[in-house]
């Protein structure tokens, strides 16, 4: 996400890095730029005036301390607007009201509603410990009680089956039930429309009414651009709403609803959602985002993501054996690329990343990724034995091997090439101690692409 941003600001910020100080004229030039690079991502005009403004105000008042050179300066400066932009500072769900609390969540259709109101519901039950029940009162699209019933049956919580025909008393019914059940958290999913109407907006009105909700949250689809802001607008209007989560933020998004909404609505942006997967929800932290949209990296999400997938009862298992002279064999190696998809692959790693948008066309096009799934086949092809001892895998064991997985026998050889090193940086990862140290070591040996 906001690839195209990212690449533009960063080249203004390289143009500025030569001059010897800033001034009205190369500031001028700057923001030439950055104003462009805003408007290419959708940003909503008015909102892109104001940073502009706001940026050249400060620019222009700036002392450039002696260690810094006018594009770090510069750079700095951009980061803070951009984060204070965005909310400045993390808005969580406001979770401090007597139970069941309820959590209305709107948004227009298309815009993935439905597998947010899950998403949310499984972040509440494994980071906040809550127990949920789900409501879907969404009587007019085919199917999307039924979808959301899949889904709580999914994400393992409960799901309330109302009405069919009367959306306000099944949300009445909903919250009885979730009182008599000793619910936290009780999530109604409102229908979706093409397009904003009076009806919609009257009946959403209603729904609100007799829900009497705790937080009203708005989906966005990130990929509608600065129309995300003018209907988050819209439905604020009519709801009173205290957050938005925005979707779709891992695909093609430009980068201006994030940027946008804020500025127009008044509304911090609570969530994010980054995959289709149901844990591929992130709370969203302003600073983290402006960092990622400047090519400084995330490495805070990173490791907190990683504490949370990471699977570390299977690392210190691993560090056991190893320290007992037993040696990191081909299943450990497989272990080692599962936990790493976990991540969201190479992808999911290197993009929260300082520089990510710097790399290579290889590391962008997804090969690395490819190279991960080659290896991971030609594991699983083996035989257990194969997996603990590769000395045994002689010639025409290796045929086999590569014919079982679809791939060359030169790519075999490159990953028994490859296990030998893991297995010398890993004994000496483990004595030093560390998951830590376990990781960076596993993901120095990933073979670089076009190699594997």
């Amino acid at each position: 996400m906001f690839d195209n941003l990212s690449d533009r600001l960063s080249q203004t910020f390289r143009k500025l890095s030569g001059k010897a100080k800033l001034s009205e004229d190369n500031i001028q030039d700057g923001l030439r730029e950055v104003r462009m690079a805003l408007l290419e991502a959708d940003v909503a005009l008015p909102v892109v005036k104001s940073f502009v403004d706001t940026v050249r105000e400060r620019a222009l008042g700036q002392e450039v301390q002696k260690s810094l050179t006018p594009g770090q300066a510069f750079l700095k400066i951009v980061n803070e607007v951009l984060t204070k932009l965005m909310g400045d500072v993390s808005v969580g769900l406001d979770l401090a009201a007597q139970a069941p609390l309820v959590i209305l969540v709107a948004g227009l259709q298309g815009a993935g509603k439905t597998t947010t109101v899950a998403k949310l519901a499984h972040w509440l039950k494994t980071t906040k410990k809550h127990s949920v029940l789900l409501c879907s009162v969404d009587i007019y699209r085919p199917a999307a009680i039924q979808q959301l019933k899949t889904l709580a049956d999914q994400v393992g919580v409960d799901f309330f089956n109302g009405s069919q025909e009367d959306p306000i008393q099944t949300v009445i019914a909903a919250k009885q039930a979730a009182k008599d059940q000793v619910k936290d958290v009780l999530i109604i999913d409102t229908a979706g429309r093409l397009h904003i109407d009076e009806s919609m907006m009257n009946e959403v009105k209603q729904i609100s009414s007799a829900a009497n909700p705790h937080e009203t949250l708005f989906v966005v689809d990130a990929m509608t651009g600065q129309d995300a802001a003018n209907t988050s607008k819209a439905f604020n209007d009519a709801l009173a709403l205290t957050g938005i989560i925005l979707t779709k933020l891992d695909g093609d998004a430009r980068g201006g609803a994030a940027l946008s909404i804020r500025e127009v609505t008044q509304k911090p942006i609570k969530f994010i959602g980054i995959g289709e997967k149901i844990d591929a929800l992130e709370v969203f932290h302003p600073d983290r985002i402006a960092s990622r949209i400047l090519g400084m990296g995330d490495v805070l999400s990173l490791i907190e993501e990683a504490e949370q997938k990471f699977d570390q009862n299977k690392a210190e298992k691993l560090a056991k054996k190893i320290k007992r002279g037993k040696k990191f064999d081909l299943s450990d190696f497989l272990d080692q690329l599962q936990q790493m998809k976990k991540l969201g692959g190479l992808g999911g790693l290197v993009d929260k990343l300082p520089g990510a948008n710097q790399l290579t066309a290889a590391m962008q096009s997804g090969e690395h990724e490819k190279s991960l799934k080659r290896m991971e086949a030609i594991i699983q092809s083996m035989t257990k034995k194969e997996r603990r001892f590769p000395d045994l895998i002689n010639g025409s064991r290796k045929k086999r091997i590569s014919n079982g997985s679809g791939t060359h026998i030169q790519d075999l050889n490159r990953l028994l090439k490859q296990h030998r090193q893991m297995q010398k940086m890993m004994t000496k990862m483990t004595k030093k101690g560390g998951i830590a140290n376990m990781m960076r070591g596993l993901n120095g040996q990933i073979p670089p692409s076009g190699h594997f």
